[in-house]
């Protein structure tokens, strides 16, 4: 199965079009390949304005905050200077999961959608729980959905702010927004949000946080009993017209070291080069170790192409 694009940053941009930033068809091939195509979308670049922080561009864009630091090392986000290129994450290799219903990788902060009929696979940014408020993994379901839901904070958020009220009514002051989507896992929720700067970030107590334009998108295409798997997969393989690409995100812990403008502190990643050799099966003489290598090191959340052209024997 090959995927295309089907909708750029640039044109949901100027558009200003409502739903998620970017979306892919799935086509049926009339022949069948070893190595069908996991990687989608393409590369994008927006020059900043001299008014621009990197906030503004992650919310304008419809990207996550830190992805889009991570994509964009040495630019300062509060002072990127006016006319600086900076590149958009648009492109994604699909999560090694089952692609149906609803995808959460941790590990890159962002949610993909397969819709039943075999349609366009969506994928949009999100914010998920803060260390000691772990989003968690494995398969639930969705059980209902709700527009203008009230919140109720359990007792553990209401220990660390006792100032709220028991229940939180609708409306601009409500931290799930005008959508939710609830799941199998008790207070665990997919939502909408009223501080959309946190969506790209570690900082919900464990909900899966959405800009209120993509959860109104996903919302009404999502029923009850909705497949929602969560896997954390910081390295993701895939193929894209007969090439092998690879995908590294930084960790947690070095979520908080690129949103801190920190040093990213060292954190293995012991299963890399089996996933790259187990993708890369008999092509694994293409690949570029070195290149591999810098990708481990670097952590930018942007795949790359990591095989080579060979001569080969006529």
């Amino acid at each position: 199965m090959a995927l295309s694009r089907t909708t750029t940053f640039r044109r949901a941009a100027l558009a200003l079009l409502a739903g998620p930033l970017f979306s892919f068809s799935a086509v049926a091939q009339d022949n069948a390949v070893a190595n069908p195509d996991t990687v989608v979308g393409s590369l994008e670049h927006y020059r900043v304005t001299a008014a621009d922080r990197l906030v503004d561009v992650a919310m304008m864009f419809h990207v996550g905050y830190v992805e889009l630091l991570a994509a964009n090392p040495g630019v300062n986000p509060w002072l990127p200077g006016g006319g600086t290129r900076v590149l958009l994450p648009a492109q994604h290799i699909l999560p090694d999961a089952p692609h149906r219903g609803i995808v959460l990788n941790l590990a890159e902060l962002r949610l993909y959608y397969f819709p039943p009929d075999g349609g366009e696979v969506q994928s949009f940014a999100i914010g998920i729980g803060q260390s000691g408020w772990n989003t968690p993994m494995g398969e639930t379901t969705v059980t209902s959905k709700r527009t203008n839901p009230t919140w109720t904070p359990p007792a553990s958020i209401r220990a660390e702010r006792p100032n709220l009220p028991a229940v939180v009514a609708a409306g601009p002051d409500n931290p799930l927004g005008a959508h939710a989507i609830y799941l199998g896992w008790p207070a665990y929720l997919i939502h909408g949000t009223n501080k959309p700067a946190g969506v790209g970030r570690r900082v919900s107590h464990g909900c899966i946080r959405m800009y209120p334009d993509d959860i109104a998108a996903l919302y009404p295409q999502i029923v009850k009993g909705t497949p929602v798997t969560v896997v954390d997969q910081p390295v993701k393989v895939g193929w894209l017209d007969g090439e092998l690409y690879l995908e590294v995100h930084p960790t947690a812990l070095q979520h908080d070291n690129i949103e801190y403008r920190e040093p990213l502190t060292a954190d293995p990643l012991p299963q890399l080069m089996e996933l790259v050799r187990a993708a890369a099966g008999d092509e694994i003489f293409r690949v570029d170790i070195r290149r591999v290598h810098q990708m481990a090191k670097d952590r930018t959340g942007v795949p790359g192409r990591i095989t080579v052209a060979v001569a080969r024997d006529a």
